[in-house]
């Protein structure tokens, strides 16, 4: 007698994002990067200029002590010098890198460096977590970085080198951040994980704030609904969604949804501040998204051949 079996071979394993659950996942991941790009337009119309130690500080500290209040769980050993580390990586150094590069670069040139970190991402996984990219996820990154460019051509100005040192460093510490926290995830929720290393980037940004900047002068209502947006949703609950997210896909996959960050910024500045987008910078934003597309798709395996008895 014949029988057919489609089982999965003994050891496969399933691909990441190739069951409905990961769009889930996918969908939650996306809201980081898409209130990430949001800051723009609320710093620019509701908060006055700050120093970047003191920005920093308002925006990561408030953030983990509202998180370390919902989750109300201190770090256990290892976890004291790794929230301390990722703290340092994912948002003390990163957030005043980030500004300085804003100061420094015009935002084309910032945006397309910033842009290379899902290419960062997957190297840096393959090495730390065993993730080897994919041609899909490759060719999604590298569209993704076409499609910036394009949004962002014409708007090119003077390059300033320590702008660029400070815009790439940035980049290359968030990845890092952020692919540690993946390898780590397995131990702890997003929401704990989250709390610790903002509440730690917090912290050690407090010193160098009063040290350099002194006491931060009185905020205006707006200047305080403004930090409390960005603190609240942008900073807590972008935090939980992104490390979230890589807990259950891939960094690639994860890497490529930063990319809505400059979309994102560009599209609310059409919409609320009434700005006018040339034909090849719609093109870009396409390219873009149909970047992050192919990068979240994983190819089919291969059906397990027919047995016969």
């Amino acid at each position: 007698m014949e029988t057919t079996s489609r089982t999965t071979p003994v050891g496969a394993r399933a691909l990441p994002g190739s069951n409905a659950g990961a769009l889930r996942w996918i969908l939650l991941g996306a809201i980081a990067p898409i209130s990430w790009g949001s800051v723009y337009f609320v710093t620019l119309h509701w908060i006055p200029a700050e120093e970047p130690f003191t920005a920093a500080a308002l925006r990561a500290l408030p953030a983990g002590l509202l998180l370390l209040a919902v989750r109300r769980r201190l770090p256990r050993g290892a976890w004291w010098w790794r929230a301390a580390l990722l703290g340092v990586l994912n948002c003390s150094a990163f957030f005043v890198l980030v500004y300085w590069a804003a100061k420094l670069l015009p935002t084309s040139i910032a945006a397309m460096l910033m842009s290379l970190s899902p290419i960062a991402m997957m190297l840096i996984a393959s090495g730390l977590v065993a993730e080897r990219p994919t041609v899909r996820r490759l060719l999604g990154a590298v569209m993704g970085l076409l499609g910036v460019v394009l949004l962002m051509a014409g708007a090119v100005g003077a390059i300033d080198g320590w702008g660029v040192v400070a815009s790439v460093t940035g980049m290359a510490m968030y990845a890092l951040g952020s692919v540690l926290a993946k390898r780590w995830s397995g131990q702890v929720d997003a929401i704990a994980s989250s709390s610790w290393q903002l509440t730690a980037g917090g912290l050690l940004l407090v010193p160098f704030a009063l040290s350099f900047e002194g006491v931060p002068s009185a905020l205006t209502a707006t200047a305080v609904l403004g930090y409390a947006y960005i603190a609240i949703v942008a900073t807590a609950i972008a935090f939980v969604c992104w490390f979230g997210a890589l807990r259950h896909l891939t960094a690639g996959q994860v890497g490529l949804l930063g990319l809505l960050n400059p979309v994102t910024g560009v599209v609310i500045g059409v919409l609320l501040g009434g700005e006018l987008l040339a034909p090849w910078q719609w093109l870009g934003i396409a390219t873009v998204l149909a970047g992050i597309t192919i990068g979240q798709t994983a190819a089919r395996r291969r059906r397990a051949p027919l047995v016969t008895a």
